[in-house]
């Protein structure tokens, strides 16, 4: 057995200190090694306590978790992950975090919530046990190609990703031109955080991206995310195809799942489709790609190098779901080639 993961907690709240650290401490492969009521306990602590992974609040005295983020990830590189308020202002300020470099983000859970912060512990542990180069900078994105030098085929594509996604799904949406295919995209993301993160990246890519709606016609051009918690996103109608919100219990644990999502695209769309599995805890996604492949659709796969979690894609190699493994900063080019339209006709 590996040693335990070793935790500093940094919460401007006594009670919510209290509160992560017993939801820890009761998985023995977590060790709480110290508390921090602010950045200036939390910069003296990880000095002398040398920890493994950082759990951080983002509103807190004297600086806020965001600044404290930045100068962690400049001048001593560690996995992070946020504790945020479930509002519009605090996805906002955790969406800003994932971009920054935070491992992942949890919500601080309402008054009576039977099962507060969720699986917190898994992801400490996945975060302790993370290969991935946290001083490395994110590459500068190239702009993406013109709407003249793309010309668009008949292919959906459906993009699968979990924890280090946001900085994933920004990487590769970059680089899609503002006729992009009809993309649908199932992120493993707390319920509030979907409509903000839809915002985002609408502002910093050149189609349209939206939260997907029951019933939203698939569109040259337009981006789908599936909303968090409550229903899962398919899509469906082969003569006009469209997002549809399924009530059904989660599958592999979440809800939306991207089994679901890869599952009706393979149905819809077969050998015109192109699946795509990015960073991820877990296995969700990996079963519903191998059966797009096996309906024809072209296939893809973060490399384990490029991904903050290596789960999702490394379960989908193994089953033989990934036709090719690509770096992160290849898979936007590469989905634009299998999407084009022939010269001769499209596709």
């Amino acid at each position: 057995m590996s040693a335990p993961a070793r935790v500093l907690v940094v919460d401007d709240s006594p009670t919510m200190r209290g509160l992560i650290t017993a939801v820890l401490s009761s998985d023995p492969e977590v060790n709480v090694i110290g508390q921090a009521g602010d950045a200036l306990e939390a910069r003296e602590a990880i000095k002398r306590l040398n920890p493994d992974v950082l759990t951080l609040d983002i509103e807190m005295p004297n600086m806020n978790g965001l600044d404290f983020l930045e100068k962690i990830m400049t001048l001593r590189p560690m996995p992070v992950i946020m504790v945020s308020t479930m509002t519009h202002r605090g996805a906002e300020a955790t969406l800003a975090a994932l971009e920054i470099g935070a491992f992942d983000c949890v919500g601080k859970p309402a008054p009576g919530e039977p099962r507060p912060f969720g699986d917190l512990a898994e992801k400490v542990k996945a975060a302790a046990r993370t290969q991935r180069q946290y001083s490395q900078p994110v590459a500068a994105v190239a702009p993406p190609p013109s709407v003249a030098d793309f010309r668009v085929g008949r292919k959906i594509v459906a993009i699968g990703s979990s924890t280090g996604g946001v900085e994933a799904l920004i990487a590769v949406l970059q680089k899609f031109p503002a006729n992009c295919p009809p993309t649908v995209i199932t992120q493993h993301m707390p319920p509030t955080f979907t409509k903000s993160f839809a915002e985002r990246l609408n502002r910093l890519c050149a189609p349209v991206v939206q939260e997907a709606t029951d019933g939203a016609r698939l569109e040259i051009g337009k981006i789908y995310l599936a909303p968090g918690g409550e229903r899962h996103l398919q899509v469906s109608g082969a003569s006009a195809p469209c997002c549809r919100l399924i009530d059904r219990a989660p599958v592999n644990g979440h809800r939306p799942s991207v089994d679901v999502l890869f599952d009706s695209v393979a149905e819809l769309a077969g050998r015109n489709a192109v699946g795509v599995i990015l960073t991820g805890m877990g296995r969700d996604g990996a079963a519903g790609l191998l059966k797009m492949r096996h309906a024809g659709a072209r296939t893809l796969g973060q490399n384990e190098k490029t991904c903050v979690v290596y789960g999702m894609p490394r379960v989908a190699h193994e089953l033989g779901a990934v036709e090719q493994q690509l770096p992160l900063s290849a898979i936007g080019e590469e989905i634009l080639k299998m999407t084009a339209a022939r010269k001769e006709g499209t596709e």
